[in-house]
């Protein structure tokens, strides 16, 4: 009975609101991520200014507030170019796909609880575009198509740098999306719906972040992957790719590839607010002795400052850490997070049958630290006999006669673990060099004085 009651969300109240009012609803969410977005490119580089002791932006508007629109403006003038070898039409719709989706996802994001909570030009509705009973899946599947944009663009492109950039972002996307995916299947199953407003609606008591911490770290990892911010812009590598799927981009079509990337900064932040931080809900010392906090229009603004947060959390890691190898990328994604992931969902499944089986609580720490326990112990002891192979292995590589040859194959090759360069020939020490000066050939009393 309990499982029906947790797997029950009440929907009613979306589909109801006149067609006008949709449509405010729609322009109120555009507005939302456009006015978001100028905002955040002026607060990264304001912040990013002030943790490298600059000055920042300060002379379009007052304190540098409009840098943002005026970048805007400058690449909307700027010369649009096609290359010769491109695609025409792929390459034009690329940076079109990237951004659409970008978009979409907000749509089932909710501002505030699900009842008639506010009225808008004296029709009462929900702070919330519409909402599904696989409102998450839909989120997943929109984020995907999204990727599509940057692979076509590299591809179409008929340039080698911008198709590395695109084929890095494809693999990146497949690594990060399924630990993803299983740190929101373990929401689903302490919410027991994939209904945003419902989610939401599970942690009036607690918050997932205290319930499932492992889970929000996953997926805070996770979406800075998926939206290719530094450290993990590996996509756009201009070290080693010049610029990355966007090199042969220029004006209106460049503008959208780093509009769709900011837009999914808001909306991966605004999925993590109602996943994990408890969606519009105000914080606990707020909501503890004000009970109109999580009623009226407070909601929005407690839901706005959250999401702020977390794009400052974007700005400090752009601020704060070297961006990664790309074989670093590919090892977290697929030998740390997907493990860690599964693993947790594992216990987290665990966890949820044994609560419905009506287990006390000193049980279900049992099991679960039990599981825990055996884990950690069989990982040890796997890592004791990769060591004692790694070990063996080193030492039957030293004792081999064969000699090491750095460029066997015609270009440089590090060594084997075991093996050793041969020793390169050093110049011989000061003293035993013989002086050299433009007076003749006798040095012994520069020898004396030395």
């Amino acid at each position: 009975m309990n499982t029906v009651q947790l797997a029950a969300e009440d929907l009613s109240l979306f589909g109801k609101d006149v067609w006008w009012l949709v449509v405010v609803k729609a322009v109120f969410c555009f507005a939302f991520l456009m006015v978001t977005v100028l905002f955040s490119i002026v607060w990264e580089r304001k912040v990013v200014a002030w943790m490298q002791l600059r000055i920042g932006p300060n002379r379009h508007g007052p304190w540098g507030m409009l840098q943002s629109l005026a970048d805007g403006v400058k690449l909307m003038l700027k010369e649009d170019l096609i290359v010769k070898r491109a695609d025409k039409v792929i390459y034009v719709l690329a940076p079109i796909i990237a951004a659409i989706p970008a978009f979409m996802a907000i749509a089932v994001i909710p501002f505030g609880p699900p009842g008639d909570e506010v009225s808008i030009f004296g029709q009462r509705t929900t702070m919330q575009l519409t909402d599904l009973p696989i409102a998450m899946l839909y989120i997943l599947a929109v984020a995907s198509v999204g990727i599509y944009g940057i692979v076509l663009a590299g591809w179409s492109s008929g340039s080698t740098y911008p198709l590395l950039g695109g084929l890095r972002s494809c693999a990146q996307m497949i690594s990060y999306e399924i630990a993803m995916g299983a740190a929101f299947a373990s929401v689903f199953l302490y919410s027991g719906s994939m209904s945003t407003s419902a989610i939401v609606e599970a942690q009036a008591d607690r918050w997932f972040i205290i319930l499932l911490p492992v889970s929000f770290i996953i997926y805070v990892v996770t979406m800075v992957g998926e939206t290719n911010r530094a450290p993990f812009d590996m996509p756009e590598s201009e070290g080693d790719l010049v610029g990355g799927f966007n090199t042969e981009y220029s004006s209106i079509k460049f503008a959208l590839f780093m509009l769709a990337e900011y837009v999914n900064m808001v909306t991966v932040s605004a999925v993590s607010v109602t996943l994990f931080l408890g969606g519009w809900r105000a914080p606990y010392p707020i909501s503890s002795f004000w009970e109109g906090a999580n009623h009226g229009w407070w909601p929005m603004l407690w839901f706005v400052i959250k999401v702020q947060l977390l794009l400052f959390f974007f700005i400090w890691l752009r601020g704060t850490l070297p961006r990664v190898r790309y074989d670093q990328l590919m090892k977290l994604g697929w030998k740390v997070l997907i493990p860690v992931s599964l693993v947790w969902l594992m216990l987290v499944a665990t966890v949820r049958a044994l609560r419905n089986e009506a287990y006390d609580f000193s049980e279900i720490v049992l099991y679960v630290g039990g599981g825990v326990v055996a884990i950690l112990l069989l990982s040890f002891v796997a890592d004791l006999f990769r060591d004692k192979r790694e070990k063996t292995a080193a030492v039957e590589a030293a004792h081999d006669d064969e000699p090491f040859d750095p460029l066997a194959g015609g270009f440089p090759v590090p060594p084997k673990p075991g093996q050793h360069l041969a020793p390169v020939p050093r110049r011989r020490s000061r003293t035993e060099r013989e002086l050299i000066v433009s007076g003749g050939t006798n040095t012994d009393s520069d020898r004396e004085e030395a």
